[in-house]
């Protein structure tokens, strides 16, 4: 008559690491640029628009490489 088996130890799961936040846009996925106006001087208004972050790719998260 053949032994019963034993259950196996059972490992706990390691938990992930927080993905690290993009330094160009501290996490948020979007980049604030300050608005210029004219051809030659481009004088910088006050107005502001936001845009993808080119790093990222509005992730927001670093990338590995």
């Amino acid at each position: 008559m053949p032994t019963a088996k034993k259950p196996g130890a059972r490992r706990k799961p390691r938990p992930k690491p927080a993905p690290v936040k993009c330094p160009d846009c501290d996490g948020t996925g979007e980049v604030i640029e300050t608005v210029r106006v004219g051809a030659r001087k481009g004088r910088a208004t006050d107005d502001r628009q936001t845009g993808l972050c080119l790093a990222c790719w509005g992730s927001g998260e670093a990338s590995t490489d």
